[in-house]
């Protein structure tokens, strides 16, 4: 007996989808492990977290806690300490991620006209992103040092007389000490980020503006500006989630102090909940810390979007 030839074609076809299921549930399969170990080290603590901000849990009441609904975010918005701490936090991110902005814009600019040397340029710009957070804080609380700081001495040699300034102390001197650290450690990402940006650009329209005899300050305006903000968007995005969660040359410089003065966001996350042992009370500031930096972060990306899209059109 001779096969039907449509039996064959049915195999071949059941064949044909049993390896597309297969290609299909691959991939998934290669994933599985991964997403285990981020369910496990990131997912649950998150839950549990969210879980411990309805409870009255601190270390005394470890093992009677028990569910007290909002309470802990009441509380939180009857503290004058957060909102002071959460006002100075947004001061510094604004001030922190525009600064950074424009002094790596301006650096890009002068990094994409070089001609020789760019890759020992970049080196040069990206060595303070080597250091760790905590090694910057360290280094910058010894410059600030109002005894033997470098930047009294610095201002010692200059003026011929002894200046002891107090800037990890004093109110406006500590908040500016800590933002130039962040400057000087973050500044050579934003500088890499829009220098891409700067060279990805096409050349035809700076020919056709040089052409109709505009300056370099009208293209830079018209053309080059408008043209990498997508880039500055992305840059500003990613710097303003790390700077939410600024913590290690705040808790180095100033550890928050003196009297809260210096206080940010995370520093006082942790002396809520480490200091002062309030574990549910530190979980539901976390967790206002983090839907405003997501609503912040949305409103940010969809600027780049946007902004792709005008470019596009």
């Amino acid at each position: 007996m001779t096969a039907h030839p449509l039996a064959g074609d049915t195999q071949t076809i059941r064949a044909r989808r049993t390896g597309s299921a297969e290609s299909r549930l691959l991939p998934l399969a290669l994933l599985l492990p991964g997403i285990a170990v981020l369910l496990a080290v990131i997912g649950f603590p998150m839950l549990y977290s969210l879980y411990l901000s309805f409870t009255n849990y601190t270390l005394t009441t470890a093992r009677s806690f028990h569910f007290v609904g909002l309470n802990n975010y009441i509380t939180l918005l009857k503290d004058p300490i957060f909102w002071q701490a959460f006002g100075r936090t947004v001061l510094f991110m604004t001030l922190a991620v525009n600064l950074e902005f424009l002094i790596g814009l301006g650096i890009a600019q002068l990094m994409a006209k070089a001609i020789r040397g760019r890759g020992a340029l970049r080196t040069i710009i990206m060595m303070p992103m080597m250091f760790a957070p905590i090694l910057v804080g360290f280094m910058f609380k010894w410059a600030f040092n109002d005894q033997v700081g470098l930047v009294n001495n610095i201002l010692f040699s200059l003026t011929g007389r002894a200046h002891i300034i107090p800037w990890l102390v004093d109110v406006p001197l500590g908040f500016i000490a800590l933002l130039v650290a962040e400057i000087w450690m973050s500044t050579p990402f934003m500088v890499i980020i829009l220098e891409a940006g700067i060279l990805s650009l096409p050349v035809e329209p700076f020919e056709a503006a040089e052409v109709d005899g505009a300056s370099g300050w009208q293209k830079f305006r018209m053309l080059t500006l408008p043209m990498v903000m997508p880039f500055v968007y992305t840059a500003m995005a990613i710097r303003s989630l790390d700077l939410a969660r600024v913590y290690d040359v705040v808790r180095i410089m100033t550890d928050g102090g003196p009297g809260n003065r210096t206080e940010l966001i995370w520093t006082y996350v942790y002396r809520l909940s480490f200091s002062g042992h309030n574990f549910a009370l530190g979980s539901a500031m976390s967790y206002v810390t983090v839907i405003i930096s997501f609503l912040f972060t949305w409103y940010l990306f969809r600027n780049v979007l946007k902004s792709r899209w005008e470019g596009r059109q």
